[in-house]
């Protein structure tokens, strides 16, 4: 994606279901699942790169023996940062407990951290807000009693924090933040201390507090709390948690929003955001790897038993096409097949665009990203050349030109732009400093015909289009080009996105900006205050008001208007810009066809909210997020 964005975080979970001994004397290492970590948070560092955090519960550790240890990080390389702290306590048991300490799990669990049965790992994306250690999961709730600590990481936001922190308020709490994250820690632990003074309650006149303690570990029912915790919930999520006995659990959203994974053997339960980063992990089968149901918890007992529950009934699924459009890893074979599909699905649209002479047309992509959508749209045009070619020789078809040509073309195709090293502004005037930014990306010259040739570049998506307009065009140019089209292989991004991807406000989106230009054109700008007055008049009503924006033009229209606000004034060539429509993407991607940033249709009733809300605070100049 040419228009950096900052999206979804990662999470991934071990819990091993043998001894730490078991680990040692089968892989020779007591940093068995450190080591599986470190490869499952590497493999999703796509997903966070502003902070990562580690912890590690050790289970039936005795009383005065530290059995929760974190770190967290915002350093430049936070998960290497953090695993070399991690490494320095695995050393230092060798030097002080001698040369066998490191064969002996009996003794590392009561004298080094992170040597515990469960582990936590989380890569941050923070979408709003400031970036610090605080800021960075996973969130920690401490008690005395072990049953009552919470350690929570996930992958989510909410869309009525507000509501949910009254309803805190309401249960007699004090919440130190008003954020989603302390929120639904907040809400997820009382419910937690409420399962445990109900265990409590029904054995205190049978056992002593001290018998009861281990009762109440081993009775623990983790999925009765999720489904009183998570039924007010309005937001897309895949919640991890580790309870201090050595429960553990994930859950997703009724819609299924968010991504989550796992697999299982004897030896281990793992949890991640993407399925190749377990592949790599425990080099397993793909096939072995499952996806956690929508509205469903994975929940892992004490004694490493699993299940998954049902914590809410779930909805229609709407998985993030956005994550197979371009935030999880290319690697997993159905992701790659999806993105080449989108690429092929653009051929109709594109032989139209160049009048169908590939004789004069160069195809390229941008960024590194679109490599794949890019493979697809070659394989696509490798399709349409070998029908024609059918049509020649087995339909009989006349044919105009050279019969050798027909034979032998091959679509030309070129590594026309590439990312230059960072270039630094310094202290500049805007026109000096947009000279600079055009030259982050570099070029290859003379494999273009001057003022014969048209270039055809796929990009991944195109959200504000301000690098187009920047940077792109303006190399791409140098070219001395007839035509340039830009392809999308997503959509047109019209509406903003709540569950966790950073597109939040409506007038940063290149489509939007479009078609408020069409709306001044025609002197129809008043079908915004009618639009500004019902979203509020209704601020709690089901219906996406901002659809009316846009539904007075024609997709064409839109991305016409796309190509003329980025085209700037010393560009010569003429320039198309080409989405994929929403048809062929839910065609493409036919299991994952959550597309609200591109239709606006929200799973959740808190989408539409936030839309509506959006649209309103552009109108009256606020810069705040939604929701």
């Amino acid at each position: 994606m040419s228009d950096a964005i900052k999206h979804e975080c990662g999470i991934a979970m071990i819990r091993l279901r043998k001894p730490v001994q078991y680990y040692i004397d089968k892989y020779g290492t007591a940093a068995y699942a450190a080591n599986r970590l470190y490869v499952l948070m590497q493999k999703q560092i796509n997903r966070g790169q502003d902070g990562a955090g580690v912890a590690n519960i050790k289970i039936g550790t005795d009383p005065g023996t530290r059995y929760i240890s974190r770190y967290r990080s915002i350093e430049p390389s936070a998960v290497n940062f953090i695993f070399d702290k991690i490494n320095k306590k695995y050393k230092k048991a060798k030097k002080i407990g001698g040369h066998d300490a490191l064969s002996d799990a009996e003794w590392l669990k009561e004298n080094i951290a992170f040597t515990g049965e469960v582990w936590l790992g989380h890569l941050r994306y923070g979408t709003h807000g400031e970036n610090s250690i605080e800021t960075c999961h996973p969130f920690l709730k401490q008690n005395n009693w072990r049953s009552r600590n919470l350690v929570m990481a996930g992958n989510f936001n909410m869309t009525n924090v507000e509501e949910l922190f009254s309803k805190l308020v309401q249960l007699g709490q004090h919440p130190k933040e008003k954020t989603d994250t302390v929120t639904v820690m907040e809400k997820i632990g009382h419910f937690l201390d409420e399962e445990n003074q109900r265990i409590f309650d029904k054995y205190k006149h049978q056992y002593s507090n001290e018998q009861i303690t281990n009762v109440i570990e081993n009775e623990l029912d983790v999925a009765r709390i999720l489904r009183r915790s998570c039924r007010d919930f309005d937001g897309g999520y895949a919640m991890a948690g580790m309870i201090g006995n050595g429960s553990a659990f994930v859950v997703r959203d009724p819609s299924g929003i968010r991504p989550a994974y796992y697999y299982a053997d004897d030896e281990v339960v793992v949890v991640a955001s993407e399925k190749p980063a377990i592949k790599s992990a425990f080099n397993i089968d793909f096939k072995s790897i499952q996806e956690i149901k929508p509205g469903h918890a994975l929940v892992i007992n004490k004694d490493g038993s699993y299940a998954e529950s049902e914590i809410l009934p779930a909805r229609e699924k709407k998985s993030c096409s956005f994550e197979r459009i371009y935030f999880s890893r290319g690697t997993d074979p159905a992701i790659y097949q999806e993105r080449k599909d989108l690429g092929k699905a653009l051929i109709p649209q594109i032989l139209k665009a160049i009048d169908f002479d590939l004789k004069n047309t160069v195809f390229s992509y941008i960024p590194n990203t679109a490599e794949t959508a890019f493979l697809g749209m070659i394989e696509g045009l490798e399709d349409y050349l070998s029908a024609k070619r059918r049509e020649v020789f087995l339909d009989g078809k006349p044919h105009m030109g050279e019969l050798d040509e027909l034979l032998n073309f091959r679509p030309r195709v070129e590594k026309l732009v590439s990312k230059d090293v960072k270039l630094r502004t310094f202290i500049t005037n805007d026109d000096d400093r947009d000279t600079m930014v055009a030259n982050v990306y570099d070029t290859t010259f003379e494999v273009v015909k001057p003022g014969v040739d048209t270039l055809v570049v796929i990009d991944d998506s195109i959200v504000r289009g301000t690098t187009l307009e920047k940077s792109i065009l303006t190399t791409l140019d140098k070219l001395n080009p007839k035509r340039i089209i830009i392809v999308s292989s997503a959509p047109q991004i019209r509406f903003p996105d709540c569950y966790g991807i950073d597109m939040s406000r409506m007038k940063e989106f290149i489509a939007f900006r479009a078609a408020l230009a069409l709306l001044k054109e025609r002197k129809m700008e008043d079908i915004l205050d009618k639009i500004h007055e019902s979203c509020l008049s209704h601020p709690n009503s089901y219906e996406n008001f901002v659809k009316e924006v846009y539904s007075q033009f024609t997709d064409d229209e839109i991305s016409d208007k796309v190509a003329q606000i980025v085209v700037g004034d010393n560009i010569k060539a003429e320039v198309q810009v080409i989405f994929q429509t929403v048809d062929n993407l839910h065609k493409c991607i036919p299991n994952h066809i959550g597309d609200w940033y591109f239709t606006g249709d929200y799973p959740t009733t808190g989408g539409t909210r936030v839309v509506n809300k959006s649209f309103a605070n552009f109108m009256e100049g606020k810069t705040v997020r939604a929701y």
